[in-house]
């Protein structure tokens, strides 16, 4: 008996839940006549530690593929890319606990960035699972990053929404009874467009689709400005973050009609209804999840 042919008898029983390991392919549908797609890029980064301007990438992983752009159907991967590079210091062992790469592995290794500008030249869109993190190393390396539209598969799917218990890229994977070797870059590029290749449990549509919808919202980042002390602990449940710098709470939405129902809410629950101004930064697909200031303006309630 084979081993898939146990998988498929366990499979029957309510008592086992089994696992496949991702299987690599670069054809997802078949190509059909006169069908226009577009290209976009799948991206991950590891590096020596979690700031863009103190630590440094240690390995990229990108894959180019082909989608359209009206149903979110991917057909195929064009092109991989895996590289790793030396940082010129020591990894810190708790960063190669995650993705387990060495000074060894990494030692006289350098990323070939007239490659990485070639890849990134016909892209529409960079996709990340957690492009807060990824666009702002990118963008310090190659600056070409910041002149495509970029969107956040962690963030700009609401996987709760669609019924899943955690946005982590393994969870999701687990859910479709498949695993990986995770925390390396080209591994969890592959593993994010098997993801996006499937149809989403609520809406049925394909999560590619899903993603690429939120392209067409505004987003904007709202900033309580002097908000009173005791209101804090509200603005923390709302999903605001504190910002050291402005010294202020924030909070970022998608759509006009949130920030509409976000300002009402300010001005009732927060401001107690007295006067008060806030100021609201547009964030468009160039912009959002890197570290560049968008459009500002203040608002009076």
């Amino acid at each position: 008996m084979t081993p898939e042919q146990c998988a498929e008898i366990l499979e029957q029983h309510p008592d086992y839940k089994v696992l496949r390991r991702l299987t690599e392919h670069n054809q997802y549908l078949p190509l059909q006549p006169g069908l226009v797609l577009t290209r976009g890029l799948i991206l991950d980064t590891e590096t020596t530690g979690l700031s863009s301007e103190a630590d440094r990438i240690i390995e990229l992983g990108m894959l180019v593929f082909d989608f359209d752009p009206i149903t979110g159907l991917i057909y195929r991967i064009v092109e991989s890319f895996d590289q790793l590079e030396d940082p010129g210091r020591p990894i810190p062992p708790e960063s190669t606990q995650v993705h387990h790469i060495t000074d060894d592995m990494v030692r006289g290794q350098r990323i070939d960035d007239a490659e990485v500008r070639r890849l990134l030249k016909d892209v529409r869109v960079v996709i990340a699972h957690n492009a807060a993190f990824d666009r702002p190393f990118v963008e310090q390396r190659w600056s070409e990053f910041e002149d495509v539209f970029w969107a956040c598969s962690l963030r700009d799917i609401d996987w709760q929404g669609e019924g899943f218990g955690s946005a982590k890229l393994e969870y999701l994977l687990y859910t479709q009874g498949i695993f990986y070797e995770a925390h390396r870059a080209e591994n969890d590029c592959r593993a994010l467009l098997d993801i996006l290749s499937r149809s989403l449990p609520n809406s049925q549509k394909p999560a590619l689709l899903s993603l690429l919808e939120s392209l067409n919202q505004p987003q904007t980042r709202v900033y309580a400005l002097n908000s009173p002390f005791e209101t804090k602990d509200i603005l923390k449940l709302r999903g605001y973050r504190w910002d050291g710098e402005m010294r202020c709470w924030h909070r970022t939405l998608s759509g006009d009609q949130a920030l509409t129902e976000e300002t009402a809410w300010l001005k009732r629950r927060v401001y107690g209804e007295r006067k008060a101004v806030i100021e609201v930064e547009t964030l468009g697909g160039r912009v959002r999840y890197s570290q560049r200031a968008g459009h500002r303006e203040k608002i009076a309630l």
